[in-house]
């Protein structure tokens, strides 16, 4: 009998969608997550567990991402450090994100270091999450920076083009608020261009981009439109890609 059903259900098995794993203790949160990255990602099967133990069940299935709550739990704690190993040994080919309760740049730090792809804090609100994780499905890394004052975060409009070549990210600024900024720098973009590619390259549509800069859509419009003009792209997509490095750049080389 096995001999006969075990063909059929592998046949089930290679038909059915990628799979998002989010292992959550604690029933009210996971099963609002569960919700959410339902209707957000209707491509994928959504499997909520409460522990790493029910790992197994899964096996055979395409697991593109596992996302574990750690709550309060540090980094360094046993629990995780047992937890993690685990999961890229069982699914190698799946992405890890973690949530957590801390938003530090220590913890943050720890967990790209063993091989997370996506530190998510709890303070950040949901659509950067939901941008976040898709930015680490298409092969990317989300995180925040660290915390900032906010004197500090008030000058940012007054950053100066640059020369040299950005990476973007997210700063957390303990209020549930976010801000983008500059790590790098970039030939002949501006500031507010930079903010724009990195709210694009997270997958925002216009209108959550002028909600989140306080500009109008027309204005959006208009800074993805130079964008465009500058890395001599086609449309945004191209624009992301060429200005995060995986395209060519608008001068014809690949950028450093």
């Amino acid at each position: 009998m096995d001999d006969l059903t075990n063909p059929a259900e592998l046949a089930l098995a290679s038909h059915a969608p990628p799979t998002l794993v989010i292992i959550e203790h604690h029933v009210l949160a996971r099963t609002c997550i569960l919700r959410i990255l339902r209707r957000e990602f209707p491509e994928f099967e959504i499997v909520e567990m409460p522990t790493t133990s029910g790992l197994n069940w899964l096996s055979g299935r395409d697991v593109r991402l596992i996302a574990l709550n750690i709550g309060d739990k540090p980094i360094t704690d046993p629990s995780i450090e047992q937890s993690l190993p685990l999961v890229a040994e069982s699914f190698p080919n799946a992405y890890i994100a973690l949530l957590s309760n801390c938003d530090d740049e220590a913890t943050a730090t720890a967990a790209l270091q063993r091989g997370v792809r996506g530190f998510f804090p709890t303070s950040i609100p949901v659509e950067v999450a939901i941008a976040g994780l898709r930015l680490v499905l298409a092969g990317g890394v989300y995180r925040p920076l660290p915390i900032i004052r906010h004197d500090e975060a008030s000058r940012l409009e007054t950053i100066p083009a640059y020369t040299d070549v950005p990476e973007l990210s997210i700063i957390n600024k303990g209020n549930g608020a976010t801000t983008i900024v500059p790590d790098k720098t970039m030939v002949d973009v501006t500031p507010r261009e930079q903010h724009v590619l990195a709210l694009l390259e997270l997958g925002l549509p216009n209108k959550l981009i002028a909600a989140k800069l306080n500009l109008s859509e027309n204005t959006v419009k208009m800074h993805i439109q130079h964008i465009l003009r500058k890395y001599s792209a086609h449309n945004r997509t191209e624009a992301v890609l060429r200005w995060s490095g995986r395209l060519l750049g608008h001068n014809g080389h690949p950028r450093s």
